[in-house]
Parts: structure tokens; C-alpha cells; sequence
């Protein structure tokens, strides 16, 4: 009769992950938890480089040719733009407010930079660009500031608890 050898930090005990298994496992919620509490700064800082080429009236890209105006017709009222952007706003902030509440872990701010990113496009397609870039600039630092806080308080909170969890593990040596 032979005796079972003795246990590796990654052998299974019944189905269950050894401790071994369970770090890593761990350690790999914690590295996708980083990488998410990141998405909200890579999206203030794509806004910003957009708006810092707006504020240069698109300068680097070549002007829409009357060609491509006649085409495309005429631009929007600017009245409308603005009230557009005006309930694209305050809907977007109600719904991070209600994510905040819930504890949500979705981060929406690509779509939020899409949605900013047209209506720079329709000022500046309307040439009107530069009497309301702080508008848009404004509400769009509102808007991905208030995204990437809400991201980055559930990531810090699960960040938490997946340490203590780690801790309770004791060291790599202990296992």
C-alpha cells in the first residue's frame, strides 16, 4: 500500500483549487481590476488629445471640400446642436449617477468619447466650433470625470477585498 505523496500548492483537494491555483487566481482578478480602473484615464486622456485638435480647429486635417458640403447638405442648426448636447448631457450624468448607486462594474466612457467626438464634428462641420468648444469640452471632462471616478471606486473596492482574500492566504512559502 502506498501513502499519497505529499500535497503541492496546486494539487486539487476535492475538487477544490489549491492554494497555489486559488493566488493565482487572484492575482489575475487583481490585474484585470488594474486594467479596468485604467480604461477611465485612457478615455480622459483621448478625449483631451481630441480636444486640444478642436481647439486648433481640426487645423491637421484637410477642410471638407464644397464638393463634399453640397453632398452631405447643410449642416444642422446650431441651436439644435447645442440643445442636443445639452440632453445628451444631463441624461449621460443621470445615468453614471445611477450606476455610482448601484455598484456597477460597466465602464461606458468609449461610447460617451464617440458621442462628444460628433458633436465636435457637427460644430465643426457647422463652423462653429470655436464658440462652443468649451461647452463640449466641459461637458465632456464632466461626463468622463464622473465615469472614471465611478470606475475607479469599484475598483478600488474590489481591489480591497481581493488583498485581504490574498492575505488570508498567507506567503507562497506557507502553502
Amino acid at each position: 500500500m502506498t501513502s499519497p505523496g505529499p500535497r503541492t500548492a496546486s494539487s486539487p483537494r476535492a475538487g477544490l483549487p489549491g492554494p497555489g491555483e486559488r493566488r493565482r487566481e487572484i492575482e489575475t482578478r487583481i490585474r484585470r481590476l488594474h486594467a479596468l480602473a485604467n480604461r477611465g484615464l485612457w478615455g480622459l486622456a483621448i478625449f483631451i488629445l481630441i480636444s486640444i485638435g478642436a481647439q486648433r480647429n481640426f487645423s491637421f486635417i484637410p477642410e471638407i471640400s464644397p464638393e463634399i458640403r453640397a453632398l452631405l447638405g447643410p449642416s444642422p442648426p446650431i441651436k439644435l446642436i447645442s440643445i442636443a448636447l445639452a440632453v445628451y448631457a444631463f441624461s449621460a450624468l443621470i445615468l453614471i449617477l445611477s450606476r455610482m448607486m448601484s455598484g456597477s462594474n460597466s465602464y461606458r466612457g468609449w461610447s460617451h468619447l464617440g458621442y462628444l467626438s460628433a458633436f465636435y464634428a457637427f460644430y465643426y462641420y457647422g463652423e462653429a466650433l470655436q464658440q462652443n468648444f468649451w461647452a463640449v469640452f466641459a461637458a465632456g471632462i464632466t461626463i468622463l470625470g464622473l465615469e472614471y471616478y465611478q470606475i475607479w471606486t469599484h475598483c478600488a473596492e474590489a481591489l480591497r477585498k481581493e488583498k485581504q482574500l490574498l492575505a488570508s492566504l498567507g506567503t507562497p512559502s506557507d502553502a
